[in-house]
């Protein structure tokens, strides 16, 4: 068995859906003067729930009554029609043969169509898991929590790939360590995390990581830089 275990993120991190689920916002909401680029840097990585009800206040109205099936359904076409793997992502999946799988704050159905649109859903086996389904979204680390108990691994033998401040936070919570996807556009957000700007450079990343558990359950003290920062505890 693999000893660690890569817990990916979805939007944004193996696939280039986070235009595509603002873009949503903006076509059913005329009232809504925002840029795409303004509504990723403020909701990348956050519930829907409180998406919408952000969204409720800043209009100063309540969204009207079934918006979100019908956000969920635009999402969904958008996706049909324009969704991609993130640059590089599947040539990563493709170099690396760690276990794997995916922690998402979407709901199932959004998980797996994603994942079936962009023909990454060969690479997960089913390893997928949802913050629906749980019951915890980030921040809260109890969607990883679960995810690595149900692939059979410890904190301490699992790294997340994130692209959101939430999902830092959820696996600094979870005991575990982590690598923030900033695409060259970057929010600019919290650099808590070692980061990377190209799935080119994850495979090394995981190796490196791979290496200090190896080392540190040999009983040996290891501390692994990583664009200076160290995956040690």
């Amino acid at each position: 068995m693999s000893d660690i275990c890569v817990i990916f993120d979805l939007d944004g991190t193996l696939v280039d859906s986070e235009v595509l689920c603002n873009q949503a916002f903006i076509d059913l909401l005329p009232d809504l003067n925002e840029t795409v680029d303004a509504l990723v840097a403020r909701y990348r990585g956050q519930k829907l729930s409180l998406i919408l009800a952000d969204l409720a206040t800043r209009l100063g109205h309540p969204l009207t009554e079934g918006f979100e099936p019908r956000y969920r359904r635009r999402v969904a076409d958008l996706f049909d029609r324009e969704l991609q793997p993130t640059p590089g992502a599947r040539a990563m999946l493709e170099a690396t043969q760690y276990a794997r799988c995916v922690a998402s704050s979407g709901p199932p159905a959004k998980i797996h169509h994603a994942l079936a649109v962009s023909g990454l859903s060969a690479y997960f086996n089913g390893n997928v898991f949802s913050a629906y389904e749980v019951g915890a979204w980030k921040p809260d680390p109890g969607l990883f929590l679960h995810a690595a108990s149900t692939m059979g691994f410890g904190p301490e033998h699992c790294i997340v790939v994130e692209d959101s401040d939430v999902g830092i936070e959820a696996a600094q919570a979870a005991g575990m360590q982590s690598l923030r996807y900033d695409a060259p556009a970057g929010d600019g957000g919290s650099r808590s995390s070692a980061s990377f700007n190209s799935m080119a450079d994850l495979p090394g990343l995981l190796s490196q990581f791979a290496d200090s558990v190896q080392l540190r359950g040999s009983g040996q003290h290891c501390r692994v830089p990583m664009e200076g920062c160290t995956l040690a505890k």
